[in-house]
């Protein structure tokens, strides 16, 4: 991942594409460009007997630089950085403060493009990205962009909940005295203890529970796991927060009918 931080002071958890990302949406993009110039130079050839041979260089000279440069600028600047490979692959190219490109961030990646692409068949471009740790090519470290990935797989968002044999403890524990930092780094660990390896996950979730129960009364009944302790406290105090906010909306709205009955005067 890696962190923006915009004008607002807000911060942006961005993912750069990977280097094998990039090469397959590239090699889409390259394909999709000289098919478009065989069938230009197939055409030109066609018609290359009424042609003279200096014009019909110019022209094939013209065709080279619109489908291996003015093309894909082109096609950059309209769709704000995506192209058939990067749709293909889920890539956008954006600015390095993570804003969407302009017609001179295009212009530059495509001049450049056609030298470390095209004139190194991808030398210099490959080179350039291996060392890089957002796998920028040449074009891209003169433009100032880089590639984002877009398509990025949603992961499940997990509800903490009291399990049955510790609900009737929860409803009646005192739990306001929690901090609202350590209930972060609980709810942390419950969205991301499955990701953990099975020693790791049993040793944090004992030391937040252990952490918790300073701020939870009475003790839970024996037998508690730390897993099941943490999820019941926190979803009991979602719970609870819940009906707070219900329940200052509800006063909110009574206020707000004893207003609008009162006599309007100017």
């Amino acid at each position: 991942m890696s962190s923006i931080i915009t004008g607002e002071a807000v911060v942006l958890e961005l993912r750069p594409a990977s280097f094998g990302a990039r090469a397959l949406g590239l090699m889409l993009d390259v394909v999709a460009h000289v098919v478009l110039l065989l069938g230009l130079l197939f055409l030109l050839g066609m018609a290359a007997p009424h042609v003279d041979v200096a014009a019909g260089r110019a022209i094939a000279l013209s065709s080279v630089v619109l489908c291996l440069v003015v093309v894909p600028v082109a096609v950059e600047t309209l769709s704000r950085g995506r192209s058939l490979g990067k749709l293909a692959t889920g890539l956008r190219i954006v600015r390095d403060d993570g804003g969407s490109i302009r017609f001179r961030h295009a212009v530059i990646r495509g001049l450049i493009g056609f030298l470390e692409i095209y004139a190194t068949f991808g030398g210099l471009a490959i080179a350039v990205a291996l060392f890089n740790d957002k796998s920028k090519r040449l074009g891209d470290v003169v433009a100032g962009t880089y590639s984002l990935r877009q398509r990025v797989p949603a992961e499940p968002k997990i509800l903490p909940y009291a399990p049955p044999y510790l609900q009737a403890w929860v409803g009646l524990a005192d739990i306001g005295r929690v901090p609202d930092g350590m209930a972060r780094r609980a709810s942390q660990f419950v969205q991301q203890a499955w990701r953990m390896a099975p020693d790791s996950r049993a040793h944090m979730a004992a030391a937040l529970a252990s952490e918790l129960a300073a701020y939870v009364a009475p003790s839970p009944p024996p037998g508690t796991t730390p897993e099941g302790y943490l999820h019941a406290v926190l979803g009991e105090r979602r719970n609870r927060d819940l009906q707070r906010l219900r329940r200052a909306e509800q006063r909110s709205a009574a206020v707000g009918d004893r207003l609008n009955r009162l006599p309007f005067t100017r």
